[in-house]
């Protein structure tokens, strides 16, 4: 029996996906004059992406085996709500063939490429033999399904005869991707230990062990191509993207065009892409990723075809100014693309930084917890691709990207410093993110000169150290609680100047407004306020520890444009005037939070943004952190192993509880010796700070 093609007419589509991912679809499903379903598993039942879509089906529980990744019940689901079509996003079952098959199957219009283009570039040793008979060109390397350690090693050395591919090589799984897997050897006597390593970490990850080498190209660049095919023969492609910037091969920072290629290269690369796309008989968005050599650039190897789009696709939509998703929609009804090569046109530069719940002080360890405070950057040339609000819990069950904060302009220099910008006022409370490690990125000479490769990152990761509030900031914290008080006052029916929280005295000078604030990278810090007969704010930080430059005797600040209600509203905007010279003034904005460590104030400005602590009396003996004897989850999770019992001892660096949160497990070890008194079970979620176990002495 053969089963009919699909209906390519459809009014109604189901996103396949979560958070940043299936808002961003939803938009332009929205925009095409579309019915949107979105499907949900219980952590995400008050998502955004699901208030966005039109309705939503329940999946499943949480883990993602029992929801996104379930075939049969997305397949239901679609059905259910009478969906013609299915869009999966990226990630998940984006680039399952057998979910492409069931689409098929089911009479559902699969928005992406065909099922055997999806199995034939997933696979890195057919996909590299299907491109090369189109003449794309490839790393020199061993690539036969098949080979055995010995094969491998005898072709690398030459000892089979041939040439031999060269030290250093890269080993690679065939399977998987995002960079698992993968092992760099440069001396020959390591190659068989690496070999038989890289064969268990595949068959565990994988649950295919197969492998091929290639040559290991010095410093080298990572280069994709954007291409776009339908089923009436055409394909284009939409220019690369730079995503050389990566933390152990997972990308950070992208941007379109590439500041390596020039018009020349840039056009072969693309026709090569294009090949790449016909050599497997591709229709949709694609991207295939290349290999170039930062020293000679005019040299580029296929690396391997993504059948879906990318993560990092927005930087190529706004320097064409196409929706790719709209062209993925029309493709999928069956119509020929709108654009030619010819009117594919590449306008300024674009930029884009991933926002991760993860704290970079700690070695990226993923964070979680309720956003208590979110504000997203706006203005000229700003994007924003969110999938979290306001009062969201941040979950270890998914990926710990938050958002993408994409910025274009004119050229490059343009770009970067609007994307800088657009993140120091980036706001996340409650969670912590990588948003200021981003802008140390973009701040790195060789960023800014476009001196980039593939290990650029991990070599100046060592070099990023949290930024601490600066005086201005904590002022400005300052300022805000002082007005917070007064509008409390006038909100409880007082007024005038004995509820004007001003310090005025009747027959003296005014008393300071004195506040003690937990201050990023300076700890407690005293803060006084008091004003001076021109209206100049005068501050002054007494020495209790580590007080904030600048701020050790009486610093005069005039405070202008506070605004009415300040302090009370969401926003409140300062401009600071230093020493009372307005050509140095600069604007702040200020507002409330809650956190995990109590109330504050988040301040932003062009600096960067903080959230301060305001610290009670009470709190200033009562923040000592819990002894050594005390083993805490460094972030909310869920325990999945406990590795020794009450009562048992112990010694230093011995692992005693295993804890897994997004993707990732961190064992925890005794910090010295002696007998452990278990205070957790395999199962327990647990927060950021709990105590799992306790070794004393």
């Amino acid at each position: 029996m053969t089963v009919p093609e699909p209906d390519t007419t459809f009014d109604t589509v189901l996103v396949a996906n979560r958070g940043e991912i299936a808002c961003r679809v939803i938009r332009s499903v929205h925009r095409a004059g579309l019915r949107a379903v979105a499907v949900y598993s219980d952590a995400d039942a008050g998502a955004p992406h699901v208030a966005a879509a039109h309705t939503a089906v329940r999946l499943g529980p949480a883990p993602a085996a029992e929801s996104y990744l379930d075939i049969d019940r997305v397949i239901a689901a679609a059905v259910a709500t009478g969906a013609g079509a299915i869009h999966p996003g990226y990630g998940f079952l984006s680039e399952n063939a057998g979910f492409a098959r069931a689409c098929e199957d089911a009479g559902i219009v699969f928005i992406g490429p065909p099922a055997e283009a999806i199995a034939g570039m997933g696979d890195k040793i057919t996909a590299r033999a299907t491109v090369e008979h189109r003449g794309v060109p490839t790393v020199p390397g061993l690539s036969r399904p098949g080979l055995t350690d010995e094969e491998l090693v005898a072709g690398v050395t030459g000892t089979d005869g041939g040439p031999g591919v060269g030290f250093p090589v890269l080993v690679k799984p065939s399977a998987g991707g995002g960079g698992k897997g993968m092992h760099v050897v440069e001396d020959p006597a390591d190659l068989a230990d690496v070999l038989a390593a890289a064969r268990r970490e595949a068959a565990s990850t994988f649950g295919d062990d197969t492998l091929f080498i290639e040559h290991f190209v010095d410093t080298p660049r990572h280069i994709e191509v954007q291409v776009m095919a339908d089923a009436h023969g055409n394909v284009i492609h939409l220019g690369e993207r730079e995503c050389s910037l990566q933390r152990r091969h997972q990308k950070v920072i992208e941007e379109a065009p590439s500041a390596l290629l020039d018009a020349a290269t840039r056009a072969r690369i693309g026709e090569s892409a294009c090949d790449a796309a016909r050599a497997c008989g591709y229709r949709g968005a694609g991207t295939v990723e290349f290999i170039v050599p930062a020293k000679n650039p005019d040299t580029f190897y296929f690396m391997e075809m993504n059948t879906r789009l990318q993560v990092e696709h927005p930087v190529t939509e706004m320097v064409t100014g196409l929706d790719l998703v709209e062209l993925q929609i029309l493709v999928a009804q069956g119509r020929p693309l709108p654009v030619t090569q010819e009117e594919v046109t590449l306008t300024g530069h674009a930029v884009e930084a991933r926002v991760y719940a993860e704290d970079p002080s700690t070695g990226f360890l993923p964070t979680g917890g309720r956003i208590t405070a979110l504000r997203w950057p706006e203005g000229p040339g700003v994007r924003v691709d969110a999938g979290v609000v306001e009062g969201q819990e941040v979950t270890s069950d998914y990926d710990p990207m938050l958002a993408k904060v994409i910025a274009h302009g004119a050229d490059r220099d343009r770009a970067l410093d609007r994307l800088d910008t657009a993140l120091a006022t980036t706001l996340v409370a409650g969670v912590g993110t990588n948003t200021d490690f981003n802008r140390f990125l973009l701040a790195d000479t060789a960023v800014r000169a476009g001196d980039l490769d593939t290990g650029l990152l991990d070599r100046i990761v060592d070099d990023y150290t949290t930024p601490p509030a600066p005086a201005e900031a904590v002022l400005v914290a300052a300022l805000a609680l002082r007005a917070a008080a007064q509008a409390t006052a006038q909100a409880a029916g007082h007024a005038g100047v004995w509820a004007a929280a001003d310090g005025w005295r009747a027959g003296g000078p005014p008393a300071p407004f004195r506040v003690r604030l937990a201050v990023p990278g300076h700890g407690p810090t005293d803060v006084a306020l008091s004003t001076g007969p021109d209206g100049t704010v005068l501050t002054r930080t007494p020495v209790d520890g580590d007080a904030p430059a600048g701020q050790d005797d009486p610093v005069p600040v005039t405070v202008l444009d506070a605004g009415p209600g300040a302090g009370a509203g969401p926003d409140t905007t300062w401009t600071i005037v230093p020493g009372g010279r307005p050509a140095g003034s600069r604007r702040w904005t200020s507002r409330p939070v809650s956190t995990p460590d109590g109330p504050g104030v988040a301040v932003s400005g062009t600096a960067g943004t903080w959230v301060v602590h305001h610290l009670s009396l009470a709190c200033d003996a009562a923040d000592a952190a819990a002894g050594e004897d005390d083993v805490l989850s460094p972030m909310p999770g869920a325990v999945v192993d406990v590795r020794v019992r009450d009562g048992d001892t112990v010694t230093t660096g011995q692992p005693l509880v295993v804890v897994e949160a997004m993707k990732m497990e961190h064992s925890l070890t005794a910090l010295h010796d002696g007998t452990v008194e278990v205070r957790c079970a395999v199962g327990d979620k647990v927060g950021a700070g709990t105590v799992l176990a306790t070794v004393t002495n």
